[in-house]
């Protein structure tokens, strides 16, 4: 199985590095890592092309993360597709492998995991404790860390991409249209998957996590939900053990 890895940057030449060796450290090496970069004007591409390991890359204005994203699915050759953002780091040398051999005996679609939120001096903040998937959770406000999520790519084929309309909840509003499909098999790897910086667009100040609230609301709501306030208070209810679960790593 050949595993895309997809990366969008943009002036990202402080982190990039730990992103790069990250995926470059991979056991698992049938991986081909692709870099969507929006026209960076600091070193970014300088380091990227150090890098023998990145397989494509591509740099030029575009309309946000989502429209990156879709620029790097559209072009990605692997039988699964996954993302590791700029900020972020696979968690362990071996987690690629273990996704693999995870698709390979579960028949899945999909497989998701654990994460971790990390500050710059690299030290753990919170933990996402994810789960078995079950449909009848949806309405709870349930649903997979998003940087641990990997697709066959079949499903970007059944689903299409991100909505490029939203900001900051294209990947809740994407998650939505798959974990709503009843064929899609879901399978929870019980493993910390990812590492992710805390500061991102979805983990930033107070106006970014207002604007994310809206945003969830709005994909609710696009994808059949007729009370998303509710449903919207249940997932930020289940944020609250991430604050609290630091100890098992």
């Amino acid at each position: 199985m050949k595993i895309s890895i997809i990366t969008a940057t943009y002036n990202s030449k402080i982190n990039i590095s730990s992103c790069l060796q990250s995926a470059a450290n991979q056991t698992y090496k049938f991986i081909e890592h692709i870099f969507i970069d929006g026209a960076s004007t600091d070193k970014t591409l300088d380091i990227i092309k150090t890098y023998p390991t990145v397989t494509n890359y591509i740099s030029e204005p575009d309309n946000g993360i989502y429209d990156a994203l879709n620029k790097g699915i559209n072009i990605a050759n692997g039988d699964i597709i996954g993302f590791l953002h700029s900020d972020d780091q696979f968690y362990s040398t071996n987690i690629i492998n273990d996704i693999v051999k995870l698709f390979q005996t579960s028949n899945a679609d999909g497989v998701y995991g654990n994460l971790v939120f990390v500050n710059r001096e690299d030290k753990i903040t919170r933990a996402w404790h994810s789960s078995p998937f079950y449909y009848k959770n949806i309405k709870y406000g349930w649903a997979p860390p998003h940087p641990t999520l990997f697709l066959k790519k079949e499903v970007y084929q059944k689903h299409g991409l991100f909505d490029t309309s939203f900001k900051i909840a294209g990947d809740y509003d994407f998650m939505l249209r798959v974990m709503l499909d009843k064929e899609i098999k879901l399978t929870y790897l019980p493993k910390v998957i990812t590492k992710m910086r805390i500061g991102g667009a979805s983990t930033g100040n107070f106006k970014q996590l207002i604007t994310k609230s809206k945003e969830d609301i709005r994909a609710l709501r696009k994808n059949g939900f007729h009370f998303p306030q509710a449903v919207l208070v249940a997932k930020n209810l289940r944020k609250l053990p991430q604050l609290y679960n630091r100890s098992d790593y």
